[in-house]
């Protein structure tokens, strides 16, 4: 959990909220710094990126929104009947939910959750969330805990940016500074800066469709399907594999080789 000072996060949101204007400042570790708004999280769902807005039609039973945000996903899915649970590691993000209405907020990281919480039915990480998973090997221990955190049929699904989609010089710097060090080139070192207030550093992965596929095999999950924006970003919609069918395709590919 993010100690008061560390919670840049979730304290731009709650000036947000309070009508004070705010700003996100992002710091990368190579020194790029970007400046973006915070509306975003406040969307109502007629404003949301396209992709984002056909990604929720795959949306089943109940939900863990994974980096919840001001909760706009939450509040929106509660209004349709999904029971929902947010979480997110900055406190004042979870106040800022609360306020809004969402009806179960916590604070939690999601190397966290357990089955304490229930079984879920769709894991949903939107906002480029896939990148809360921090480097392939993290995702990869991750995706095996969700399948038995989640219901025979459940989904996950993660918004990222394929960020080889760019021409921009200081990215593709960034690109072969991490080749160099043996990293894919969006796996990103960042700390979220605001007012006063900043994060600790802390690792953000950012994918390709291929990447993707490349992380889920082995975990017992696979793509479904991409749903594309315009630029660069991206919805996969992942399912569990199912066990017989694996066991099917490994009694076959033992009768081949033999």
């Amino acid at each position: 959990m993010l100690t008061k000072q560390q919670d840049a996060y979730g304290r731009l949101m709650w000036d947000n909220l309070q009508g004070k204007p705010s700003a996100e400042i992002v710091e990368r570790d190579d020194g790029y710094v970007d400046v973006g708004g915070v509306s975003g999280y406040f969307s109502e769902f007629k404003d949301w990126p396209r992709h984002q807005r056909t990604a929720v039609r795959f949306v089943r039973g109940r939900v863990l929104d994974v980096g919840c945000g001001a909760g706009r996903c939450c509040l929106y899915l509660q209004e349709r009947g999904h029971p929902v649970v947010g979480i997110d590691v900055s406190p004042l993000a979870i106040k800022t939910c609360r306020r809004r209405g969402v009806k179960d907020a916590r604070v939690l990281p999601f190397t966290q959750v357990s089955r304490a919480f229930g079984r879920f039915d769709t894991i949903l990480m939107m906002g480029n969330n896939f990148g809360l998973f921090g480097n392939p090997s993290r995702a990869r221990w991750l995706l095996r805990r969700l399948r038995g955190l989640t219901s025979r049929d459940a989904r996950i699904l993660a918004e990222t940016s394929d960020v080889k989609q760019t021409e921009d010089r200081d990215h593709l710097r960034y690109h072969r500074f991490n080749r160099r060090r043996g990293r894919l080139r969006g796996e990103l070192r960042i700390r979220v800066r605001y007012r006063r207030f900043c994060t600790p550093w802390f690792d953000y992965l950012m994918v390709s469709p291929e990447e993707m596929k490349a992380i889920l095999a082995g975990t017992g999950w696979r793509v479904r399907r991409f749903l594309k924006s315009a630029g660069p970003a991206y919805v996969a919609v992942i399912e569990k594999r199912r066990r017989n069918t694996e066991v099917v395709s490994r009694a076959r590919r033992r009768k081949l080789n033999a």
